[in-house]
């Protein structure tokens, strides 16, 4: 006898509903390829009065950092505080095994600052919203030296 099936769709889903569906995938994964290690980082950018100014949020797993989020605030841009947010997560990376990293960007958004920082475009949507493209970019952290700077 055939199972029947049904699919439900839910616009607003619970949490937790999620939250199964995600560890049913990592746990068939896990039973695939070996280091299943997930790592979140936050690095917050805090100005002289210790205000929020900025912060890259990534995620390791299979030995690659994925720069999720990365946002400096209107007066920190352009002094340079994207990159320290972007050497840091890189320097964090390494020291977790990591080997490459990758981020996805915007037409409007970084996708020159991720080039200047050594990221190459490895893929695109275009009209990804519409008029726009999203980017996709990589950079190997094998070839990259570390910064000598210090993070505060």
């Amino acid at each position: 006898m055939e199972a029947n099936y049904t699919i439900t769709v839910d616009a607003a889903p619970p949490d937790t509903e999620v939250s199964h569906l995600e560890q049913c995938l990592r746990k068939y994964n896990a039973s695939i390829v070996e280091n299943p290690e997930r790592i979140s980082l936050l690095l917050t950018l805090l100005d002289s009065n210790k205000e929020f100014t900025g912060g890259l949020f990534g995620k390791i797993s299979y030995q690659w950092l994925f720069v999720d989020t990365l946002w400096v605030s209107e007066q920190a841009r352009g002094k340079g505080q994207g990159r320290r947010l972007l050497v840091a997560a890189e320097q964090a990376a390494r020291a977790h095994g990591c080997g490459n990293a990758w981020v996805d960007t915007f037409s409007f958004q970084a996708r020159s600052f991720y080039e200047k920082n050594g990221y190459l475009v490895f893929g695109e949507l275009p009209d990804y919203p519409p008029g726009h493209t999203r980017y996709f970019l990589r950079k190997s952290l094998k070839a990259s030296q570390p910064s000598s700077a210090t993070f505060e």
